[in-house]
């Protein structure tokens, strides 16, 4: 059986870690909850494909990263990252941008696991038409994820404030999908060729 490299060992391991720190201490823990259970879904995925030796390096560190990014936001709430506070002061903003940050990873790095459901599967699926089909789900996939957030207020009323992050902006949902449309795009622009070297060479995680 091929061994597991020890580059996504540091990774995975590193990225547990970080969960259980962000876990320790949060904000809101009911925020926390929410907002860290798609990063757990991810890392869990990872390590399954990882097991299988059906997903590339590049994919497994855009899954760790995007995880990473939502075990922040959940210790902190998006609207309180001191990073992003940090950032909005030297930049003279009004708000903390993280949750806009994390809205554009939200499509950078699904996209590439997407493509790597694609063209991993597919060999002669068309460059064109897979990246118009991969934009189309990481939007779909924000989309959901809006929808999710309405919901999650509707029933829970006050307590999801933290959640939604809006930040009094009545147009934050927009910009959340914008976003991550944007990234998703980005992605394919900046990573597709590498992307498609790692997956001709058959490389899973060596």
């Amino acid at each position: 059986m091929e061994k597991i490299p020890p580059s996504l060992k540091i990774i995975y391991i590193l990225t547990i870690a970080i969960l259980i720190w962000s876990g320790v201490g949060p904000y809101d823990r009911f925020t926390w909850i929410l907002e860290v259970f798609p990063g757990v879904v991810g890392i869990i995925l990872a390590g399954y494909f990882v097991m299988k030796h059906r997903i590339t390096n590049i994919a497994v560190l855009a899954i760790a990263l995007h995880s990473i990014i939502l075990f922040v936001g959940g210790r902190y709430t998006y609207a309180r990252v001191p990073m992003g506070d940090w950032v909005s002061e030297v930049m003279g903003w009004d708000r903390n941008h993280y949750d806009r940050f994390a809205h554009i990873a939200q499509g950078f790095f699904p996209a590439i696991f997407f493509r790597e459901m694609i063209f991993g599967r597919i060999k002669s699926a068309s460059k064109f038409w897979s990246g118009a089909v991969i934009v189309s789900m990481c939007l779909a996939f924000s989309a959901f994820y809006e929808i999710i957030e309405f919901g999650v207020a509707k029933l829970s009323g006050e307590n999801a404030e933290d959640f939604l992050g809006t930040q009094g902006d009545q147009w934050d949902t927009q910009w959340d999908m914008t976003m991550a449309l944007l990234g998703s795009i980005v992605s394919i622009i900046t990573l597709g060729r590498y992307h498609s070297q790692m997956l001709s060479k058959g490389d899973s995680h060596k």
